[in-house]
């Protein structure tokens, strides 16, 4: 199973991932979780996107590609994946398809989670997550069971992303309407773009996601 989640920052597209690749034991490819471990490794990938990262520019597609090749290459991609933050660009959607091709894969199923912006600056602002495991949660819609544990590892060291402020926000919004939306005929046109609503109940989307998957599956 090969898919790709779409929706703006907020959307809850990382919640569904980590659902999904137990469901179907796949690989979460979060790429900005990918781009932040490079430089955190302080590798040659994390010197080369640390800048543009900082900056809140878009790293070169062909970087992307490099380290996302890399990575479902790997054996625990070999039963799947999910792309959660790629593509971004029609370039990018056309360059990753062109790199499944090259290694005789293609997708199966490009799923965006449809919600309205004026209600994102309030799930963003209380966004957190494990700083063990990358396990997500929010202050008001999904704490922690127990507080102050994270509900997959145990963990009690939690963060929150820097550019989860309303300033910043603003800012990956535009471009997602700008740069991103695009896509979606790009993908409508290949017949494996599906849409669900994004604001409803976190277990409600889940069913949503799973209607259109048992389809495929």
């Amino acid at each position: 199973m090969r898919l790709i989640l779409l929706g703006p920052p907020g959307a809850g597209k990382g919640t569904q991932a980590r659902r999904l690749t137990h469901m179907y034991n796949i690989c979460q490819l979060a790429t900005g979780d990918m781009l932040r471990a490079h430089i955190a490794a302080e590798d040659e990938i994390g010197s080369r996107v640390k800048e543009i990262m900082a900056s809140g520019q878009l790293v070169p597609d062909e970087l992307m590609i490099e380290m996302i090749r890399n990575r479902i290459t790997q054996p625990d991609c070999a039963k799947g994946f999910i792309l959660d933050g790629f593509p971004r660009t029609v370039p990018q959607a056309q360059a990753l398809d062109k790199m499944l091709s090259d290694l005789n894969l293609k997708l199966d199923s490009v799923i965006k989670l449809q919600v309205r912006e004026e209600d994102l600056l309030r799930r963003i602002e209380g966004r957190y997550s494990c700083g063990d495991c990358g396990a997500s949660y929010h202050k008001e819609f999904q704490p922690t069971k127990v507080p102050g544990v994270c509900d997959e590892c145990g963990g009690d060291h939690f963060v929150v992303r820097p550019d989860d402020n309303p300033e910043k926000m603003k800012i990956r919004l535009q471009a997602f309407r700008e740069q991103t939306t695009p896509i979606l005929p790009y993908y409508e046109g290949k017949r494996i773009l599906s849409t669900v609503d994004g604001m409803a109940e976190i277990g409600e989307v889940s069913n949503q996601i799973d209607d259109v998957l048992s389809e495929i599956a």
